[in-house]
């Protein structure tokens, strides 16, 4: 009785808080949802767990927008949030690796720069196949035929990619050791210089990604540093609150391609403000993934399936919904801004027939999972042996939030409009 209590309030605070504040930044699923995702996920855990996590419960909502928040201060940032799936075929996209580094390679070019200065594109990703114990490229290089496919051993490429290439990814140069690539392929024309340019995050790395993440929280909890495990906690919850929105695994993300712009925040946004209050977030406990790479695929592939729907679903309604009732002026903190009026917000929530709280609740019950996930995997360590971090303990507590003495506070990240 609490806890339902508790989901209550925590949904009435934030609703009221997100309507205050849209008048100056556009609500986003990552000013709404994510805290209220993480702030819910914590009731999902066992109790071994839920100690620990309650105690820090301020801390762990509070920072679910962190990674929004970085995309100001980080080029490298954004391509965490998203995966436009559509650009790799149709599904199950087989032209996308699912594992990390053979993407990579997949999606590398290789530039050479000769001793006259001349440049040209020696290993073009498009020319790039992955078999079972080698990979074939092919090579434009001058004393090769360009019709000549060579072949590599796997193992001995993939070493060389994360040895020389994968140290490299956030760094601004990527010039490569020659002699390392001589090894690899023997018999090529002289260089002076050889550059990699990666193409993967092009298009996004979201699920990706998530399995770092989870490996990087398991290694926190194995060495029992309390801020790490708060840290990567809230900043998981809020990859996969994005993993869960059908419109960050397209390039047609705000409708931009098809005449929609600003879809993305009706759907993420308006939606969950003026109906979350009669959402169902009882979601059950969370569960362990005993193969967590494939959930963070599924994931996105499930969102990926609706991106089609909820477009469609938006553009019949509004070619059949009188024109001057889908946006109206709204007030907003002595301020006039234009939304979707209610009446066409709730038409096509009806029409949506459960989309958005679906995955919303979904996005809950993963985050605990995947916590518990990472916390199984490190050997099950005590958490009651850590105590509360200091930012929370300055923030509030949680006896406080239940009891209803206690309003969150809020940041927003970067708006995705």
């Amino acid at each position: 009785m609490k806890t339902k209590f508790y989901i209550a309030f925590t949904i009435a605070h934030i609703t009221t808080y997100s309507a205050l504040h849209s008048a100056v930044f556009p609500p986003v699923w990552g000013f709404f949802a994510h805290k209220l995702i993480n702030r819910l996920a914590v009731f999902t855990l066992p109790p071994e767990m839920a100690g620990f996590y309650k105690k820090n419960i301020a801390y762990i909502s509070e920072h679910a927008v962190d990674p929004d928040k970085r995309r100001y201060s980080s080029k490298y940032e954004a391509p965490r949030h998203y995966i436009d799936l559509d650009v790799y075929g149709k599904p199950p996209f087989h032209a996308l690796p699912r594992k990390w580094l053979d993407a990579l390679i997949c999606f590398t070019d290789i530039y050479a720069v000769d001793r006259s200065g001349d440049t040209c594109l020696l290993i073009d990703r498009r020319g790039i196949a992955l078999e079972e114990k080698e990979i074939a490229f092919r090579l434009h290089d001058r004393l090769l035929s360009s019709k000549d496919t060579v072949r590599v051993s796997r193992k001995l490429y993939t070493d060389f990619y994360f040895r020389n290439i994968l140290p490299k990814q956030y760094e601004d140069e990527h010039e490569l050791p020659i002699d390392s690539f001589k090894l690899v392929f023997p018999g090529l024309a002289e260089y002076e210089h050889l550059i990699s340019v990666e193409h993967l995050s092009e298009h996004g790395i979201l699920p990706f990604h998530l399995q770092l993440m989870e490996k990087r929280l398991s290694a926190a909890f194995r060495s029992g540093d309390n801020g790490k495990i708060l840290q990567l906690s809230a900043e998981i919850g809020h990859y996969l609150g994005d993993a869960h929105v059908p419109l960050h695994t397209s390039r047609n993300y705000n409708g931009q391609l098809s005449g929609q712009v600003g879809i993305h925040a009706f759907w993420e946004s308006r939606l969950p403000e003026l109906f979350s209050s009669e959402y169902d977030f009882w979601v059950g406990a969370a569960v362990y993934l005993p193969e967590s790479e494939n959930t963070y695929w599924q994931i996105v592939s499930d969102s990926h399936a609706l991106v089609d729907s909820l477009l469609v679903m938006e553009r019949h309604l509004s070619l059949n919904f009188p024109s001057d009732r889908i946006k109206c002026p709204e007030q907003r903190m002595g301020a006039t801004v234009i939304t979707q009026c209610e009446e066409y917000a709730r038409a096509y929530h009806e029409a949506l027939k459960g989309q958005v709280e679906s995955r919303l609740r979904k996005a809950i019950i993963t985050t605990g999972s995947v916590w518990m996930t990472a916390w199984v995997n490190a050997g099950q360590p005590d958490l009651s042996k850590l105590g509360i971090d200091k930012e929370s303990i300055n923030e509030q507590s949680v006896e406080a939030i239940e009891s209803g003495s206690a309003i969150p506070n809020f940041m927003l990240g970067r708006p995705e409009n």
